[in-house]
């Protein structure tokens, strides 16, 4: 068996008895697929591709995935997308959560049993982004997240909806017999109507802005809607960055470190995030043996203040809070802990220099991001 950290197609080769042979027999076949020897020469990078005909959230997957190898091919690799488990939130019995943890090994084992020197995982769904997080941890090769971004909020008779939140409200209206199932009917054509994870900041774009807290994806695309072309030009940056990170390496667990998770615990404070969230984060961070404290999350609680005014708790969508400047504009993104041998990605962007963990105080600003 060749090297498991030799590069491209000569990663983690079947031996057979023979290496040469091994590599031989996978060049055969992926020449198949009419690949020229130049091209199978090149590093890999994987893509994960978790589109599915159950999956509303995901629905622009396919075009994230030719975004990707655009930014691939751009940066002189081959872009080999591969199909994992897609989790869709409203689809799946009796709940979605039991089967995160399938999803997470469903991804960690093609990320390892597959020759690739760096990934992309696009996700989106509430479980997916926190599975293919844990998959990373565990795997532990270079990886970029890439999220299919929020839907847009829809005008309705002097208001805006957007699942998750308003068709709950609906719904309780209904049963109450506030509304009749005529309305109900034609809310039920509104409250999605665009591609993109649910437009609150539910667990969808919770998980996304922890995402980029941890450094697995730029700060700024952590909040991009799924329909706008900023999407499109994140997933071509993101085969771009993944590129990058062969030749200057960061390792998830060089990324997941318990000053990262604090600070990711932060950001969720910070958010007025999904309570979801420390569900993932506590399985995320256990992959690298960090354990979450809850009397230490209090005590963050305390010292910080909610940030945002953003449904389910406040009034705005997440298409405020990246018109108001998303993730970046917060100040609640902190300096990541590195050790003098750890390098951050060429063109990744730096968080603030002051910032709530670094400075051990609350923030000054009280603004919140209405919409």
């Amino acid at each position: 068996m060749d090297r498991p950290d030799a590069p491209g197609l000569r990663r983690g080769a079947p031996g057979y008895g023979d290496p040469a042979f091994a590599l031989y027999l996978r060049r055969s076949f992926a020449r198949s697929m009419g690949y020229s020897a130049a091209m199978l020469d090149r590093p890999v990078i994987g893509i994960a591709d978790t589109r599915s005909g159950y999956n509303n959230c995901h629905r622009t997957v396919p075009e994230l995935v030719e975004a990707v190898r655009r930014g691939v091919l751009a940066a002189g690799g081959l872009p080999l997308p591969f199909p994992t488990i897609s989790l869709s939130e409203p689809s799946l019995t009796p709940t979605s959560m039991h089967f995160r943890n399938l999803a997470a090994m469903d991804t960690e084992a093609m990320l390892t049993a597959q020759p690739m020197d760096a990934a992309v995982l696009i996700g989106g769904c509430d479980k997916t982004v926190p599975a293919q997080l844990m998959a990373a941890a565990s795997a532990d090769i270079p990886c970029v997240s890439l999220v299919t971004g929020p839907m847009l909020a829809v005008p309705y008779q002097g208001e805006r909806l957007s699942a998750c939140t308003d068709c709950r409200r609906y719904w309780a209206a209904y049963r109450a017999g506030r509304v009749d199932a005529a309305k109900i009917a034609e809310i039920e054509g509104r409250l999605a109507a665009t591609a993109g994870t649910c437009g609150v900041m539910g667990t969808a774009s919770t998980m996304a802005c922890l995402a980029a807290t941890l450094g697995f994806m730029p700060e700024a695309a952590a909040t991009i809607p799924a329909v706008h072309a900023d999407r499109l030009r994140a997933a071509e940056e993101a085969g771009a960055l993944a590129m990058r990170l062969i030749q200057a390496p960061v390792r998830p667990s060089e990324l997941i470190t318990a000053h990262a998770v604090e600070n990711a615990l932060r950001v969720l404070l910070a958010l007025g995030g999904s309570t979801n969230a420390l569900i993932h984060l506590t399985a995320i961070a256990g992959r690298r043996g960090i354990a979450l404290d809850l009397r230490r999350l209090n005590e963050l609680s305390d010292a910080t203040p909610v940030l945002l005014d953003l449904k389910p708790s406040g009034a705005g969508y997440m298409e405020d809070f990246h018109a108001a400047g998303g993730l970046p504009a917060t100040g609640c993104i902190f300096r990541r802990a590195t050790s003098p041998g750890q390098r951050s990605p060429s063109g990744w962007p730096s968080p603030p220099s002051s910032t709530i963990a670094s400075s051990g105080r609350s923030p000054t600003r009280s603004r919140r991001w209405a919409g």
